[in-house]
């Protein structure tokens, strides 16, 4: 009777410890799922350049973003930016933006693992009442401050022999348009971008933390067909190499799940026109904060 007590308390033991072997994986699991559907992420750069072009002037911005991943292929974001100016032109009352915000919406799937699909909702209403703009969120057409974007983005990046990336980017929706020399008869123009990079890490093996695992990312950037000017600081009647430069990048982990990248970039906008408002060289300061 005493064995048969014993094998019971042995077997009820055994179970029991099975079951927390075979559920707390789980539970880790579905804990560290939670945690990755949802990123937020704070950016304050020196000043805001988007594929050359510089947005704002040279005052500093702020760039919050926010991904919700619906699924481990799916991830919705939202992207704002802003310099706190108020003012649409310089003094001169021809240059823009002295005063730039922008927000956008987005939605990427990845393909496979070397793929991505983006497509990108930009919303860059002026900062305050300019004649012939209408910042109406749903109007894109010809008067308004809404443009669709459609990328695809490769990523080599992780576990492949060489570390490129490479982004196809067509606007294929608003305020994109060309005219005739007349400036008539608008047709939207499908401007369309190309960009080349690749990413180095220096110091992985060092013993000194400040300079383990500074990534060094040159890019060279065109966009093809400028003609309805949307780049506004690109050529406009042939392929512009607007976009060339080089981005220094160290990660600092706070703890937490927060981490801390610091960065400076390099940046150079080798149109051969448009370029004498901000001219051709920029270097831009960031500091970001991540969970």
């Amino acid at each position: 009777m005493m064995k048969y007590k014993l094998l019971i308390l042995h077997l009820i033991v055994t179970s029991a410890s099975v079951f927390a072997q075979e559920t707390q994986p789980a539970t880790d699991t579905l804990s560290v799922e939670k945690e990755k559907k949802l990123s937020l992420t704070l950016d304050v750069v020196s000043r805001y350049l988007w594929r050359g072009q510089c947005w704002g002037g040279d005052y500093v911005a702020v760039q919050p973003t926010i991904e919700y991943a619906v699924t481990p292929k799916l991830t919705l974001g939202f992207w704002a930016t802003t310099n706190f100016k108020s003012d649409y032109f310089y003094p001169d009352g021809v240059t823009s933006y002295k005063g730039y915000q922008e927000i956008d919406f987005y939605v990427t799937y990845q393909l496979n693992d070397f793929l991505q699909l983006q497509v990108w909702d930009y919303y860059w209403p002026s900062v305050e009442k300019v004649e012939g703009i209408n910042n109406g969120f749903f109007n894109y057409g010809k008067d308004g401050v809404k443009t669709v974007d459609a990328m695809l983005y490769f990523d080599f990046s992780e576990g492949y022999k060489y570390p490129f990336n490479a982004t196809i980017s067509t606007l294929i929706a608003g305020n994109d348009f060309r005219y005739d020399n007349n400036g008539e008869n608008p047709k939207q123009n499908f401007t369309t971008y190309l960009e080349l990079g690749y990413t180095f890490t220096l110091f992985e093996k060092s013993t000194y933390k400040a300079i383990q695992g500074i990534t060094l990312d040159p890019v060279i950037g065109a966009v093809l067909n400028n003609k309805a000017a949307y780049y506004s600081y690109a050529d406009y009647d042939k392929v512009s190499l607007c976009n060339l430069g080089i981005k220094a990048t160290k990660e600092i982990d706070l703890g937490k799940g927060i981490t801390m990248p610091l960065s400076l970039n390099y940046v150079h906008n080798g149109a051969t026109q448009n370029t004498e408002a901000f001219g051709k060289n920029f270097v831009v300061a960031g500091i970001s904060f991540s969970y």
